[in-house]
């Protein structure tokens, strides 16, 4: 169900995940850019956390942003997503995680004047599966 809290300790974690989704979702890595799954993909369906399979982003808000990740304007509704401050690497971002499962998906971005919130949820695509179809929700308004 969706909001339902997934807590897993870190032997379980590891068990479910690839190494790679690991290092990315629990321990806030980031893949390739450019080289991954879903990045040049654009096929209608949902975006669901690797982690925990709740559905994040729809593909009507997916667009090409040229950062070489999958790039959102906009989430699904409700508390899919929490939003944190990072400051790691020298710089101030955005940090996205999985309102369920507290996996790291990637960072937001106030940087897309060209989509209808401005705004540029920049994922890994390691971080998500994808089901072709429609969510179960539609998108937030744009703000």
């Amino acid at each position: 169900m969706p909001g339902d809290k997934v807590i897993l300790t870190d032997e379980q974690w590891r068990q479910k995940l690839t190494p790679v989704q690991y290092a990315v979702l629990r321990e806030k890595g980031t893949e390739p850019p450019f080289r991954n799954e879903f990045d040049e993909h654009f096929e209608p369906g949902v975006y669901a956390c690797a982690g925990c399979g709740q559905e994040l982003f729809e593909s009507d808000t997916k667009f090409h942003s040229g950062c070489g990740w999958p790039a959102f304007y906009a989430t699904l509704a409700g508390e899919r997503v929490q939003l944190i401050r990072d400051d790691s690497h020298g710089m101030t971002r955005t940090e996205v995680l999985c309102g369920r499962c507290g996996s790291h998906l990637g960072h937001v971005f106030e940087d897309s004047p060209q989509t209808p919130t401005g705004q540029r949820y920049c994922i890994n695509s390691v971080a998500m599966t994808f089901a072709p179809g429609s969510a179960e929700t539609s998108p937030d308004s744009p703000a």
